[in-house]
């Protein structure tokens, strides 16, 4: 459990420094922008690894994953259909569309999307402390974004037409259908159809 603790505080905590302009700012004046930069992939490389290996480590030692709740099947169908517009999201979240300027943040809307189907759907201590923190930055951010008058990734870049729109929500069907048909059991290790087998 520690190994997932540290590689969230880590990870999560690389990201918040973005919400303290202060202190990221200062760090980025002191370093250099450049070096900032490679720092901050560098942490949250080694934080999303240490992720991975502590939540793995747990799954593997349930005496050390104790399941906490016994979700009911209809929430994995709740979880399927919240993963839909996540997944979207978070093609809108690259590509310059209308969708994109509608929701304004559409990767912090996926995060919650994400992390909120799959606390419906995972009842063990691993998950809620996994899905649930990321519930929670995402929620911090997305109030700090608005507060910062922050504008994203992609800045304030306009769609340039409708295709844009339809490109977006074709990449994320087609995410969404390679992780239901394979892709999340291939990755994850679970497959979120019964039928679908690693």
């Amino acid at each position: 459990m520690m190994l997932l603790i540290v590689g969230l505080a880590l990870f999560l905590g690389v990201h918040l420094l973005p919400t303290i302009p202060e202190v990221r700012d200062g760090l980025r004046n002191r370093v250099g922008a450049g070096a900032y930069k490679a720092i901050f992939s560098i942490l949250s490389l080694i934080g999303f690894a240490v992720i991975v290996f502590g939540y793995h480590k747990m799954q593997l030692h349930p005496g050390k994953n104790p399941v906490l709740w016994d979700p009911p099947v209809w929430t994995r169908h709740i979880a399927l259909l919240l993963m839909l517009p996540a997944m979207i999201f978070l093609v809108a979240s690259q590509v310059p569309s209308r969708i994109r300027s509608a929701v304004k943040h559409p990767t912090l809307l996926a995060i919650k999307l994400w992390a909120l189907a799959h606390l419906l759907s995972n009842g063990d201590l691993a998950s809620l402390l996994l899905f649930g923190s990321f519930l929670a930055y995402a929620i911090y951010d997305r109030i700090s974004v608005k507060q910062r008058g922050a504008l994203g990734p992609l800045g304030d870049k306009q769609p340039s037409s409708i295709l844009n729109d339809v490109i977006v929500v074709g990449a994320g069907l087609a995410l969404y259908a390679a992780l239901l048909l394979g892709g999340h059991a291939w990755l994850i290790g679970v497959a979120p159809l019964p039928s679908v087998s690693m």
